[in-house]
């Protein structure tokens, strides 16, 4: 369920579905491409605490995925996909000053999704041995390198095997839950104000991690 986890009863402040969107260029021409210089797939990332994520696809496009709108009031989700101009023009402002070579260049995709986030940022992976269900989840963007190893500590907390995977510190733990309305959004909503305002502060002239970003996590318990 992980991002959709709000909509089961009883469950609304477990995990913040947080958006993620997404945008897709039309095909770059050969001249684009050398002017980027980048000639392989490699896969880039920003490192800023608004971070991005960009990949070259196989028919030369670049896909670039940023946080656009991170939240919607109630733990709500849009179960089309469909993504705010606003996150549109966010992320495609982040593709345009990283690669000034894609001006003009027109986008031919864009949707969005949901992404589990717990109230400390850590994924968690558990058995209720009374009743039978298994879960995991909340893997905060990072389910491709995580999911497998979820995958393969249940297996063996099913049987209850004990093993190296169930002794692992993401194994039954227990996360307070998110914050009611209004804090709930308030709360994400100053969060992603914080970073943006790291990120332009350490744009400019430092050349270390700002002190807003420390106090934003400190807060968050991220």
């Amino acid at each position: 369920m992980e991002g959709f986890t709000a909509g089961l009863r009883g469950h609304r402040r477990v995990w913040l579905p947080m958006n993620s969107s997404m945008i897709v260029t039309e095909p770059l021409p050969a001249p684009v491409w050398e002017e980027i210089g980048r000639r392989g797939a490699e896969l880039v990332g920003d490192e800023a605490h608004s971070y991005c994520r960009i990949q070259r696809t196989a028919d030369g496009r670049i896909a670039i995925g940023g946080r656009g709108v991170p939240y919607r009031f109630g733990s709500r989700v849009d179960r089309r996909g469909e993504s705010r101009a606003v996150a549109r023009r966010q992320v495609q402002a982040i593709l345009r000053q990283l690669f000034p070579a894609t001006e003009g260049v027109a986008i031919d995709h864009i949707w969005s999704g949901v992404l589990g986030v717990p109230r400390d940022w850590c994924a968690t992976v558990h058995l209720d041995e009374r009743t039978g269900p298994g879960w995991a989840g909340g893997c905060v963007g990072h389910g491709v390198t995580s999911a497998t190893l979820a995958g393969r500590t249940l297996r063996d907390l099913i049987p209850r095997r004990r093993t190296g995977l169930t002794r692992l510190p993401w194994v039954g733990r227990t996360v307070r839950g998110w914050e009611p309305e209004p804090l709930r959004r308030l709360g994400v909503r100053g969060l992603c104000a914080a970073h943006r305002a790291a990120d332009r502060h350490e744009d400019s002239e430092l050349e270390r991690t700002s002190v807003i970003a420390r106090v934003a996590d400190a807060v968050s318990g991220r």
